[in-house]
């Protein structure tokens, strides 16, 4: 297994730095810390500070006891982040992008999303934000799903990389009661409509365990959460509830324009949730 950690040499790329580290040692892994300098500057200046970041990336590797017991090669290249980072990707074939939780600009991300999302809409790795200090193993973990073929590969990745241990998964899918609206206008009794909620939760739950038959992820020890709500609020209210240390999400395959318009509950969650999310993308084919 390769794992690639982008770093900046910010707090925050620090700690994915660490986490990535850790990850790398429990799946014996190669781990590649890529840096990229800014090439839009005078080539004196670009060289400078090329020399300067092998000097702190070598630094690192001996100084940050996760990284001492780990396979480590340093990288430095020019160009943009966001194109740096998928060309290093390109080049190593990772199975993992590591990077620290971004820096909000408002205005930017609105028409250019953030470095990481770019990473995760252009690319095809699955991407793993650090939002916390580094820890050895993913004690609570969160899964939505929307049963789709997306999530399931979500899934089988996130055991492949050894993120979903035996205990501390809950899956989350959230469904809608569609008549629910109906039957508030037509002035039915609350428990009519509890009892017409509580009914589609028990639809929902056979679906869910229906798909994880399908696609051979039943698992006894693994909690099933099953709200009635949007799916970004189903979402942070679990955050809330449950305080995992990671959500797994798997994204769609869409049309760069559709994603740009509408965005996704996936760069939703990656916004507004403070806690490490892994991203797995799927191509549908």
């Amino acid at each position: 297994m390769k794992i690639l950690a982008a770093t900046d040499f910010s707090t925050r790329s620090n700690r994915a730095l660490r986490q990535a580290a850790l990850l790398a040692q429990s799946n014996d892994s190669l781990l590649f810390m890529v840096h990229v300098v800014d090439n839009d500057q005078p080539d004196d200046l670009v060289r400078m500070e090329q020399r300067e970041a092998e000097r702190i990336l070598r630094e690192q590797m001996s100084a940050m006891p996760e990284i001492r017991w780990t396979h480590a090669r340093p990288m430095v290249i020019t160009g943009d982040p966001f194109d740096g980072i998928l060309r290093s990707a390109a080049e190593i074939r990772p199975d993992l992008i590591v990077m620290g939780s971004h820096r909000k600009s408002l205005l930017l991300d609105i028409f250019t999303g953030t470095t990481i999302e770019r990473v995760i809409r252009k690319g095809t790795v699955p991407v793993l934000m650090v939002n916390h200090d580094a820890q050895r193993s993913y004690e609570r973990v969160l899964v939505p799903t929307d049963m789709s073929d997306a999530s399931a590969n979500a899934m089988h990745v996130a055991l492949a990389m050894g993120l979903l241990g035996d205990g501390g998964v809950t899956l989350l899918h959230a469904f809608t009661a569609l008549a629910k609206g109906k039957m508030s206008i037509a002035s039915l009794d609350q428990a009519s409509i509890d009892g017409y909620i509580e009914g589609e939760r028990r639809q929902a739950g056979d679906e869910l365990a229906a798909f994880l038959i399908a696609n051979g992820l039943q698992r006894e020890q693994w909690r099933l959460r099953l709200e009635e709500g949007t799916p970004m609020e189903i979402i942070s209210r679990a955050v809330t509830d449950i305080q995992p240390d990671l959500v797994v999400m798997g994204t769609h395959s869409r049309s760069r324009l559709l994603k740009a318009l509408i965005g996704s509950v996936t760069d939703e969650t990656l916004r507004s949730i403070n806690v490490d999310v892994l991203v797995v993308p799927f191509s549908g084919r």
